[in-house]
């Protein structure tokens, strides 16, 4: 259902997206408590899903806020990411794409939702990290706003527009 070539698409986009938040994040310590706490989860779920796919230990991803002393710390630990993600995307050939895959947490998923956890493969967690992404992308952009900060605008068709261009991160 996924290919390589979309998911590395989603993945630049998602990279591009989230250096530019990063770059409207103020450098103001101490941090937002709510800003802080969402920018950890959408770097310990980036981590989490890598970590499995790989083979890594997935305990390794999963850090608190409190794990960091300052946002700087935080964005420090989630650039190393990309680049090791953007080379697994491209080194999965079909059949890794379309394997099963069972994540460490779906029983305790299904245990929270009271219902049984469904099949799902390599690809469709791709995609998954880059959609979980995006939607608490936008809770920080509301809290930037909320803070008094001015959200950039990261839709995936403004990326397009622009010409599909390479992440600027903040130094």
């Amino acid at each position: 259902m996924f290919s390589r070539e979309l998911l590395a698409e989603l993945l630049r986009h998602m990279e591009w997206a989230d250096a530019r938040v990063w770059s409207a994040v103020p450098d103001t310590e101490p941090a937002d408590a709510r800003l802080k706490q969402w920018l950890v989860h959408i770097h310990v779920v980036q981590q989490a899903f890598f970590a499995v796919w790989t083979g890594a230990d997935v305990r390794t991803a999963f850090r608190t806020p409190e794990d960091f002393a300052s946002l700087a710390d935080v964005r420090a630990w989630t650039r190393p990411y990309y680049p090791a993600a953007h080379e697994f995307i491209h080194a999965l050939t079909v059949d890794r794409l379309n394997a099963p895959l069972v994540m460490p947490w779906a029983a305790q998923i299904a245990q929270e939702l009271n219902r049984p956890i469904g099949p799902t493969t390599i690809g469709e967690t791709c995609f998954q990290v880059a959609s979980h992404s995006t939607y608490h992308r936008g809770q920080v952009n509301a809290r930037l706003r909320d803070i008094g900060g001015e959200p950039p605008l990261v839709d995936y068709i403004a990326w397009l527009w622009f010409g599909r261009p390479a992440p600027e991160w903040k130094a």
